[in-house]
């Protein structure tokens, strides 16, 4: 399999999740498309603006905009029965889509030469931030800062390609597998960071 494959996998992934939100908060089909779409592009439009990447780059995914399309197009249409084990395999997908995004952001800094900080911002921008915005625009409290263990997955990743431990193909798509099985662990165990309340109960 090749980045663009994994990169394809995630940008249904994130497209999917962002067209279900929408059809849970009862938007109609043009806000599913919307947040669909900025499910899945929005983390890398923000990372290109703070790495200097013009922003232009994103409209030469074409074939990842048409792909994007036809998924949450599908999903509109699927009956309610099938997406209901969104949940299950949707889980997978999205661990996959964060593993891929969060380590093609990494290299993209990383290859323009900028520090480890902005190496591993790249790689939590590229792999959390649709979500982040999905979320927002729904008008939920972010999951990726609030459910299970999410966003360190992506400082992991943007730390090892910025500190140059992972650099040959072999390491990143060992980096790859790892970051995806601790992903699925987190969401299968329920791994959480610590919380702490300042309201009572």
């Amino acid at each position: 399999m090749t980045w663009e494959v994994l990169s394809m996998i995630g940008t249904v992934a994130f497209a999917v999740s962002g067209a279900i939100v929408a059809m849970e908060e009862e938007y109609d089909i043009l806000g599913v498309y919307i947040l669909g779409i900025v499910t899945a592009f929005g983390g890398g439009a923000i990372r290109n603006l703070l790495i200097g990447v013009p922003v232009s780059a994103l409209w030469e995914q074409g074939l990842f905009f048409q792909i994007a399309l036809l998924s949450m197009t599908a999903v509109f249409l699927f009956p309610n029965n099938l997406l209901r084990h969104w949940q299950r395999w949707g889980n997978l997908f999205d661990a996959i889509g964060l593993s891929a995004f969060a380590i093609q952001g990494a290299l993209y800094a990383s290859k323009m030469g900028h520090p480890l900080s902005a190496v591993i911002v790249a790689s939590v921008l590229t792999g959390i931030g649709g979500g982040i915005i999905r979320d927002l625009l729904a008008g939920r409290k972010p999951m990726v800062l609030k459910s299970e263990i999410y966003a360190v997955w992506s400082i992991i990743t943007g730390a090892a390609i910025g500190l140059k431990l992972t650099t040959t193909p072999i390491e990143l798509y060992s980096l790859f597998a790892i970051i995806t099985i601790l992903r699925v662990l987190s969401y299968t165990f329920d791994w959480k960071l610590p919380i702490r309340r300042l309201r009572a109960n």
